[in-house]
């Protein structure tokens, strides 16, 4: 059995919506790039994406919004024609072969769940999948469908496993959350901004699930300029006490990089620090309580250049219990990819050192995170006593 395989396709880079737009999947090649030079990938570690069929997509999306999807992309439809079904939108506009672009990206996630679940590797990791915010007939957030609901919806029909799906993106995994919201047997944990003055605006504590999955959805909202130390603690809580609560067969994680203090769409102040965390207590509670299965997803992250490849390269060694990367990042890449970004790379693994200046009301936020956590997890601990 392999320790963990990496899913990529060139082909994954269709996924485009335009050279400006903030969704920009040339993140995945700077982090291969990045992980090829400090010699932690190699290609007989790298499987192809394939595409997943209509059929498998259909399990967590309408047949009529798959066919609008098609129509779209090959320019038989408007923009207008398309905005009931969130298509053609600034967020998510039209672009040639979206179905064909998306399917790739959900198989990527498919092919994850297939060498995990079939014991062919311990761990799988597809960077082009995470789009969390897709939903069963409208895309949304630039998300077109959801590989993540298809996947859980086909780990439930093909191996009848119970999953955890954990989603540290700093938007809230709302698409994931509303198709589960009332099964018992997948529990969705999203730690994201509060949707205060954030997209897509909802991920409250009182989102609990519905009916039999009453109990089996949790939302931790972190308020606005939340740092490291409390970013952390509310994470390191919420998983352990979930995992304990729900002991699921698998662990799905979507592993969004933009809680960081550089990403241009959000307002938290996250470091390096945070993406060294996330992977390790993930790893080490699916060797735990799953026989070590955790299939892993990427998901947001805006600034491509200093944050992402950084980020996502620690998932990486992560899953193959490498030593975290630190110190400087290798030459050779910096000095390929900075002729290409517009903003001077970071040349090393760890943040520059103050990244910004004291948060003012630093006390405040982590008091109000501490009451957030406290509420979010009460029925856990009711339960408990």
């Amino acid at each position: 059995m392999k320790n963990a395989v990496f899913i990529y396709s060139p082909e994954q880079l269709g996924y485009k919506f335009s050279d400006s737009h903030p969704f920009n999947h040339k993140r995945l090649l700077l982090t291969m790039d990045l992980l090829k030079n400090i010699d932690a990938l190699s290609d007989n570690a790298i499987v192809p994406a394939r595409v997943a069929t209509d059929e498998e997509i259909a399990l967590a999306h309408d047949e009529k919004y798959m066919d609008i999807v098609k129509k779209a992309g090959h320019g038989l439809l408007t923009a207008q024609e398309c905005e009931n079904y969130g298509i053609g939108t600034e967020d998510t506009p039209i672009f040639p072969n979206m179905h064909e672009a998306s399917s790739l990206l959900v198989g990527g996630t498919l092919q994850a769940v297939d060498y995990v679940m079939q014991g062919k590797s311990r761990h799988a990791l597809n960077l082009g999948g995470g789009l969390h915010h897709g939903f069963h007939g409208r895309a949304s957030g630039f998300c077109i469908y959801n590989d993540s609901s298809v996947a859980i919806k086909y780990i439930q029909k093909k191996y009848n496993a119970r999953v955890l799906y954990v989603d540290t993106d700093a938007h809230h995994g709302d698409g994931v959350q509303w198709t589960f919201y009332d099964d018992p047997d997948v529990c969705t944990l999203s730690i994201h901004e509060t949707g205060r003055y954030l997209f897509p605006g909802t991920g409250n504590v009182t989102e609990r699930g519905n009916g039999q999955g009453y109990g089996t959805s949790f939302n931790f909202p972190l308020d606005a300029f939340t740092e490291d130390e409390s970013f952390l603690k509310v994470y390191e809580s919420a998983m352990r006490e979930v995992f304990e609560f729900f002991k699921p067969d698998v662990v799905f994680t979507q592993n969004g990089a933009d809680a960081h203090y550089f990403d241009p769409l959000t307002h938290l102040y996250g470091t390096m620090n945070i993406y060294r965390e996330i992977p390790k207590l993930a790893h080490q509670l699916a060797h735990e309580y799953c026989d070590g299965r955790w299939i892993a997803v990427g998901g947001g992250g805006y600034d491509i250049w200093r944050v992402v490849p950084r980020a996502w390269s620690f998932i990486w060694t992560e899953m193959n219990d490498l030593p975290s990367p630190n110190g400087n990042l290798p030459v050779s890449w910096l000095d390929k990819w900075q002729q290409e970004s517009p903003v001077p790379l970071i040349p090393t693994w760890e943040d520059p050192n103050p990244l910004y200046e004291p948060i003012p009301r630093k006390a405040e936020i982590e008091e109000k995170n501490e009451q957030m956590l406290t509420k979010a997890l009460h029925i856990i601990r009711n339960e408990r006593k």
